[in-house]
């Protein structure tokens, strides 16, 4: 890719010779047709456009930051059929990758030792914890050992439940799923989840729980 943005500030238009002759003599299978196709797309949709105006856009897209495909995570047995990785280890890791947030939604939460534990450890390095927890189910018993400033959410009113299950760290990462923070449902129990590490996805699912947590929409409320 930087060859070819050298080769292209050089030229005057999709029409060169020496990026023609540049096309021509790439080796490797099917990138001739792929450039061949890009100097088509010029010729036809930008022939204003200079070859150095095109290598700095090939440059700019370069440049941005690869998102991550989504991985699939399981509790419960695991087949050959996926590649995929356990619920409780990835909520480990996902909660150990935060630097400066950490937002977790679950129904229910019982045990999950380790869950618990990395969270301290993660209030510990200074992350700020907020858990939004289904007052029915006194999930926020499991977290009684955590430091006092976790804050812990409570839905307001009884119009329906917290139902939702997150892990989200900063605003890069989150595991969304059917598990809730329990043992069996982390390890034993048959769920299904997804993990993305892509923040364009990532930022406005955090911005809708902080949203729901904020004393004006009056839906949630501090335990």
């Amino acid at each position: 890719m930087v060859v070819l943005e050298h080769v292209l500030e050089t030229a005057t238009d999709p029409d060169d010779p020496l990026l023609i002759r540049f096309v021509a003599a790439q080796p490797a299978a099917g990138l001739a047709h792929q450039l061949t196709e890009i100097t088509r797309v010029w010729r036809a949709e930008a022939p204003g456009m200079t070859g150095t105006g095109l290598a700095l856009a090939l440059a700019t897209a370069r440049s941005l930051p690869r998102t991550q495909p989504a991985q699939v995570v399981v509790s419960g047995p695991l087949s050959a059929s996926l590649p995929t990785r356990l619920t409780s280890e990835v909520a480990v890791e996902v909660i150990r990758s935060a630097s400066t947030s950490l937002l977790i939604a679950s129904f229910a939460a019982h045990g999950a030792r380790e869950v618990v534990a990395e969270i301290g450890r993660a209030v510990d390095r200074g992350v700020s914890v907020d858990l939004l927890l289904e007052e029915s189910t006194q999930s926020s018993a499991a977290f009684v050992a955590l430091p006092g400033e976790v804050r812990v959410w409570h839905r307001v009113g009884a119009s329906g439940v917290l139902h939702a299950k997150l892990v989200a760290a900063d605003r890069h990462t989150a595991l969304l799923g059917s598990a809730n923070l329990t043992d069996r449902a982390l390890s034993d129990n048959i769920e299904l989840g997804v993990v993305l590490r892509d923040p364009y996805v990532v930022e406005p699912l955090v911005d809708h729980f902080h949203w729901l947590v904020a004393p004006e929409n009056k839906v949630m409320r501090l335990a």
